[in-house]
């Protein structure tokens, strides 16, 4: 059988040029398509577009202008997603957590009495301790030492204060002196109504998935407002944005490193260090950009961005800068670089000329996004081991102490303190690390610094 001589070679296909997206964010190499990516950008603003209402909502509760904290977040949101996008080249948008900004606003300046400069101030030495443990490798020196129980806790334990914000700020629930206790507040009054529209269509929204659910349910709820006299239309709905002198350069920091405010500055860091961590890891799995073993490559990118982050924004009024998960919906859009980022960061800085809209959103719409992502956060219970009495007792008593003393600080250090306590009481002194037995020591002083302040 004789074989066919003569065949025509195969073309020589040459290679095209890369383009600038393509040598600047490596669209090729992650199979990013610009389109997809100008999709992805706007699903992740619409999805996260709602922090730049209520971030500023609770924040003023703590006593910060809110005009000039709404500017504040939204600069942030911009120049916290560029910097992710430049140095990173990830899809997430960077912005202030709720967590961190409850803490700020409610448990410091409107329970324990703390001013907002001396929060935000603490907000920064957490992000500098962030930044430092960063460079010199030492994250996972920190996984160690706090005690799994305690950390899958943390979210709970916030989340539960985070939700009852939620109702508080609808009017769901008010605090009744007589008995010293919540209770259901009246839900005939214009204020609960529009709570619970905002509620039903967040609801609603949110287990159909769609996209911007939380911030269409706000929407709903604002409009809903109006007849109510509860939302106030503004004169214009656009404007140019709002000073932010009331609120920046104003860090008290050397109150902030009081020795009783040691367990607030452990709620800080934890709050980022682990949602930066739980972050970057479910995004980065949405867009394709982990190994088979769950490892993301160069994941010290958004470590150092996010650390970066969260040191800068409490100099102009914004706690807690993180990679935000709301990063996920722009993932699953088909966001594979930091062009999505780009994209997210542009139509931030477009809203910034929309601030009276944003403004005249009443805090009771606010209360279904609050409540929500309150609830979310309960999900890391079910990774706690409800049968081994010695992680159990500390995490339910986080959780348990946070809601008794209305205190995400007090409810950390008491979960903490229990642990250790539980093990020696049990003879498992010896499974404990060396750090962990110092870090004792302060929390020891700020229960004792509690018990002599009444």
């Amino acid at each position: 059988m004789s074989s066919t001589t003569g065949a025509a070679a195969e073309p020589v296909i040459e290679a095209q040029p890369a383009s600038f997206l393509d040598r600047r964010f490596e669209f090729r190499a992650r199979g990013a398509r610009l389109g997809a990516e100008i999709i992805a950008g706007a699903t992740t603003f619409v999805t996260a577009a709602y922090l730049t209402v209520v971030v500023p909502n609770i924040l003023a509760s703590g006593g910060m202008d809110r005009a000039a904290v709404t500017t504040s977040v939204i600069v942030m949101f911009v120049l916290g997603t560029l910097f992710m996008a430049l140095y990173a080249n990830l899809p997430f948008v960077v912005g202030p957590g709720i967590g961190g900004s409850a803490l700020v606003a409610t448990v410091l300046a409107s329970t324990e009495g703390i001013p907002w400069q001396t929060g935000m101030a603490i907000a920064f030495w957490s992000g500098v301790l962030f930044f430092v443990l960063t460079l010199l490798g030492m994250r996972e020196v920190v996984v160690r030492i706090v005690p799994v129980p305690v950390k899958m806790a943390l979210s709970p334990a916030i989340g539960l204060f985070i939700a009852l914000l939620g109702f508080r700020n609808g009017g769901l629930v008010v605090a009744n002196a007589g008995i010293n206790a919540l209770t259901l507040g009246n839900l005939a009054a214009p204020g609960a109504l529009v709570a619970l529209i905002g509620l039903a269509a967040a609801v609603a929204l949110y287990a159909r998935k769609v996209p911007g659910g939380i911030l269409i349910a706000m929407l709903i709820a604002t409009l809903a407002g109006i007849p109510l006299g509860v939302t106030k239309l503004p004169p214009s709905l656009f404007g140019l944005p709002h000073s932010v002198g009331a609120v920046a350069f104003q860090l008290d920091f050397l109150a902030a490193l009081r020795p009783s405010l040691l367990p607030y500055l452990f709620a800080f860091f934890a709050a980022e260090f682990f949602s930066t961590m739980g972050t970057t890891l479910a995004v980065g799995a949405a867009a394709g950009l982990v190994d088979e073993r769950g490892n993301m490559p160069r994941i010290n990118g958004p470590f150092v961005v996010d650390s970066c982050a969260a040191s800068i924004g409490p100099f102009f009024g914004v706690p807690s800068m993180t990679a935000l998960i709301e990063s996920a919906a722009g993932a699953e859009a088909g966001g594979r670089t930091g062009f999505t980022s780009v994209v997210t960061a542009a139509l931030f800085a477009l809203s910034l000329l929309f601030a009276p809209v944003i403004l005249m959103v009443p805090k009771e719409a606010t209360a279904a996004a609050l409540i929500l992502v309150g609830l979310a956060m309960f999900t890391n219970l079910r990774k706690i081991d409800l049968a081994r009495f010695t992680g159990a007792f500390p995490a339910v008593l986080t959780v348990l102490v946070t809601l008794v003393a209305n205190n995400f600080g007090t409810g950390i250090a008491a979960g903490i303190l229990s642990y250790v306590f539980i093990h020696v009481l049990a003879g498992k002194a010896r499974e404990l690390p060396l750090g962990l037995y110092l870090l004792t020591l302060p929390l020891l002083y700020f229960f004792w610094t509690m018990g002599t302040r009444h």
